[in-house]
């Protein structure tokens, strides 16, 4: 048998790879901190709700303090802001010839690499709609988009097996250029954290507020400089840069929010976490980078709201978009 992949981290993003690739015969081994998570996947296996009903694949779970002591194929899946905690773990667990995948929101390759390094780290992007919805129970939200290449921007034979392993899940493919994914997928992540103020579809705000949600998110992808964007399942990130007309970006988002409202999922996991998981959310981890380089007002100012709504000092309410709106 070759050797398992192990997914730390059996969420959202986690858990649907994971189910997938057990199915396919792949074997799978989840590390989960939740106790809850590993002891429902242990008694009936690992459960995927789609349109169609329950299906459930057999799959290893165990804890951090359970797992074993030298792990291959690593599939890491936390949320951005555990990736500095659980390095510690990780590193010194990971084989010689080993590496780990970063399946997470956000900028990780450079925190992984220092960890465990550069030789030993596989970059990721992942656009998956998917919520863990009760103890070991993944919600399928709908298709997205998932890319792999090595930071470096190399396809290598490595980066092939992992993808044709992972085709098992969907239409995974190679990429030579992960950091223009990643980066054209911040773009996208502050329309999807603006619409975490208010309780609503995600369509829905992003049609009714487009200025707002052209802005930030041409200022976010302003920061990427000279960067190669990428396009993504319908977001089109150059439809936001300033070369781009006005007809363009309302094309553009015309065809974005018919394609969110094709999909199961209405309201992001970001909205999930404070509306439901009330835990915080880990934007704030993802756009530290972005922070860093300055001229982003739209930005933190968003991000200060979610502080004050993840925090109980606000309702969730449209009226923050209004706000926000005022600063254009």
């Amino acid at each position: 048998m070759s050797e398992p992949y192990t997914v730390v981290g059996g969420g959202a993003i986690g858990g649907t790879l994971a189910f997938h690739l057990a199915r396919a015969g792949h074997p799978v081994r989840i590390v989960d901190t939740d106790a809850a998570h590993v002891a429902a996947i242990r008694r009936r296996g690992l459960v995927l709700r789609g349109p169609g009903g329950d299906a459930c694949v057999p799959v290893e779970a165990c804890s951090p303090e359970e797992a074993p002591a030298v792990l291959g194929r690593v599939l890491l899946a936390v949320k951005a802001q555990a990736t500095e905690q659980v390095l510690p773990w990780l590193a010194p667990r990971l084989a010689q010839d080993g590496f780990v995948v970063s399946l997470q929101n956000g900028l990780n390759e450079q925190a992984i690499a220092a960890a465990v390094g550069t030789e030993r780290t596989v970059g990721a992007f992942v656009n998956l709609f998917a919520d863990v919805v009760e103890p070991g129970v993944v919600q399928d939200g709908g298709a997205g988009a998932l890319v792999v290449g090595e930071p470096d921007g190399r396809i290598t034979p490595r980066v092939e097996r992992i993808v044709a392993d992972l085709q098992a899940w969907g239409p995974a493919k190679a990429t030579a250029n992960v950091e223009g994914f990643l980066w054209s997928k911040l773009g996208f992540g502050a329309m999807l954290a603006t619409t975490a103020l208010a309780d609503a579809p995600m369509a829905d705000l992003i049609d009714r507020h487009r200025p707002l949600m052209h802005a930030i998110t041409a200022e976010v992808l302003a920061a990427a400089g000279d960067r190669v964007l990428e396009p993504f399942d319908q977001f089109d990130p150059g439809a936001y840069l300033p070369s781009a007309s006005s007809a363009e970006r309302e094309a553009a988002t015309d065809r974005l929010v018919a394609w969110l409202r094709t999909q199961p999922k209405d309201r992001s996991g970001i909205w999930r976490d404070i509306a439901v998981r009330r835990r915080p959310v880990e934007v704030h981890h993802h756009y530290r980078p972005v922070l860093a380089l300055g001229g982003v007002p739209l930005l933190t100012a968003v991000l200060a709201l979610l502080r004050d709504v993840e925090s109980g000092r606000r309702l969730m309410s449209e009226d923050h978009l209004t706000e926000l709106e005022r600063m254009l």
